[in-house]
């Protein structure tokens, strides 16, 4: 990859990440309220869902910038091709380096997995739409599997200062979440979750596989 694919990728990384938020802030809030120990309608039920998006959108723009320069400029570092059989593992480096979260870690190395497996049946590499699909579904199933650490993170965020769940001590939380309301506790809300961030993986990775190409496009004619 080259150097002016970089400044590409922070652009559409940028798009990618307005366009998501945009669309799914509201959601999240009302997963954030499914999650709250004191319930969903004392948590706010659905009002003001909309409160505060102008300031993440604007946030999100650097912020997605920032992780997609990294993400692509540490798998060119690493020589990620897809042929090698350390691919998901670059991959999972890639992604912490960019943001250093267990979600990111499942899902980059599974869209690029998917992506790669979807590109070697097609003999083609995949369109823009299509590895929206794959990262709708990778979405999906890293929405799941972090479910319980989610659950931990809005709690300890919910707590009262001066509380143990405040202290920040994930696996008591989890505990606690376990002996009070067992594994449905620890998956509250998760299939808004799910639902939520496939529909999430679908527009940031779509917009962005679609950005990068319209401007790499753009790019090649203008030479």
């Amino acid at each position: 990859m080259d150097r002016p694919g970089f400044t590409v990728s922070l652009v559409a990384g940028g798009v990618a990440g307005v366009s998501v938020d945009l669309i799914l802030f509201p959601l999240d809030t009302i997963k954030t309220r499914l999650q709250s120990p004191q319930g969903f309608k004392k948590a706010g039920g659905f009002r003001g869902i909309y409160a505060g998006i102008p300031s993440a959108a604007i946030g999100s723009f650097p912020n997605a910038a920032a992780f997609f320069i990294t993400y692509e400029y540490v798998k060119w570092f690493l020589h990620a091709d897809s042929s090698s059989y350390l691919m998901p593992l670059k991959h999972m480096l890639a992604a912490s380096s960019g943001e250093v979260i267990p979600f990111s870690l499942v899902q980059f190395p599974l869209w690029e997995s998917l992506k790669a497996l979807w590109s070697w049946k097609l003999g083609h590499v995949v369109d823009s739409w299509q590895s929206a699909v794959c990262g709708a579904f990778a979405g999906g199933f890293a929405a799941a599997v972090t479910t319980p650490l989610d659950v931990a993170k809005t709690r300890i965020m919910l707590a009262k200062a001066g509380s143990s769940t405040a202290s920040g001590n994930v696996l008591s939380v989890l505990r606690g979440v376990w002996q009070t309301q067992g594994l449905s506790g620890l998956f509250a809300g998760v299939f808004p979750r799910m639902s939520a961030i496939s529909l999430g993986g679908f527009i940031f990775l779509g917009a962005y596989d679609q950005t990068r190409s319209l401007l790499m496009k753009l790019g090649k004619e203008s030479l």
